[in-house]
């Protein structure tokens, strides 16, 4: 049995369109999402509620959680791709390297893939510094649940500008958002 998606389709996936848009917009910034009925395991409700809203017929997608392909087929009818063809690859067990996914082009940086990547907690005002385009000086943000290598893969996906991955970091019902501008600098 397939469960519902949001309960107001069209105001729900409005409320999340926006914490998406202003979490990229602003970096490190945690917003909660509108809170989905059922989700099928072990999607957390911020990456259902992120998929319901940004994943549609067009956008190819890779997941690591083969009990949600029939949910996402159902209410998104995306396609369901090679995690280097994806536009959004979902990754519920574990941070896939971040140079292994599209990349974009110098030409086409847009062509890039989104990870959507579930982490254990995010937690705004400690851990993290980050700066950048969207940040007036600095922000905090502490992630649990991140693979040791991430901060030295972050740099070099930013190094890559134009081209590299932009991250949606899920926890719960909350996401953060890590574009591919923003400098990571460890907590000190």
């Amino acid at each position: 049995m397939i469960g519902p998606g949001f309960a107001d389709p069209v105001a729900d996936s409005q409320r999340c369109f926006r914490a998406v848009l202003e979490a990229m917009s602003r970096p490190g910034r945690i917003h909660r999402v509108p809170a989905l009925a059922e989700v099928p395991a072990p999607l957390h409700g911020a990456t259902a509620a992120v998929l319901l809203t940004l994943a549609d017929g067009d956008t190819p997608v890779w997941l690591d959680c083969p009990a949600a392909q029939d949910w996402l087929r159902f209410h998104c009818g995306c396609p369901l791709v090679a995690q280097t063809a994806a536009a959004f690859v979902v990754a519920t067990a574990g941070m896939p390297a971040l140079a292994a996914l599209a990349q974009g082009s110098e030409e086409e940086p847009h062509l890039a893939a989104t990870l959507l990547l579930q982490v254990e907690s995010l937690q705004a005002g400690q851990g993290w510094r980050l700066t950048g385009p969207g940040i007036e000086h600095a922000h905090r943000l502490a992630v649990a649940g991140l693979p040791g290598d991430f901060l030295a893969q972050w740099a070099a996906n930013r190094a890559r500008f134009p081209r590299g991955v932009d991250i949606v970091l899920c926890a719960g019902d909350s996401l953060a958002c890590l574009p591919r501008t923003v400098r990571i600098e460890e907590a000190g």
